[in-house]
């Protein structure tokens, strides 16, 4: 049996819509692309017809993939959230003591990280460091970038 993956409902959307693009739309532009391929002659020898045929392989790995992401997803509500402790979907404001400076993370299922966004996934270095604890703890914890020291400042959901 595959695990279960958590997502926000926005994260479930998200996934929904480039799913539903993907075998609509670029369904589509496969074929399209693989026909007019097949006008230009000789199959054995039109790398056009392979490139086409290739990417129409890509296209649905990827559709593959997507659907099995949802397939055992269970989608977390906000407003369920316990910010008793840093959980999925808390927003944690943090103080980094190695560049004193403060800053604020979502905790997110991988699929839904971006960085720039500040949701970080539940699964990397910082999200697996924060995970559990509560106001007032230091995590240290140990990332690509070198060991960093994380006071958790406050829980929200």
């Amino acid at each position: 049996m595959s695990d279960i993956s958590y997502l926000s409902q926005e994260g479930y959307d998200k996934i929904r819509t480039e799913l539903d693009h993907l075998k609509t739309v670029g369904r589509q532009e496969a074929s399209r692309a693989i026909a007019e391929a097949r006008e230009k002659g000789d199959l054995s020898e039109n790398a056009e017809y392979h490139a086409a045929k290739d990417a129409q392989g890509m296209l649905e790995m990827k559709i593959n993939e997507l659907e099995k992401k949802i397939m055992n997803v269970r989608i977390l509500d906000q407003s369920d959230v316990d910010t008793s402790r840093v959980n999925m979907m808390t927003f944690v404001k943090l103080k980094n003591h190695k560049i004193n400076k403060e800053l604020t993370y979502q905790i997110v299922a991988e699929a839904e990280a971006d960085i720039k966004a500040g949701k970080i996934s539940v699964n990397s270095p910082i999200g697996a460091g924060l995970l559990g604890r509560i106001i007032g703890d230091k995590a240290k914890i140990a990332t690509p970038a070198g060991e960093m020291i994380l006071e958790i400042l406050e829980i929200t959901a």
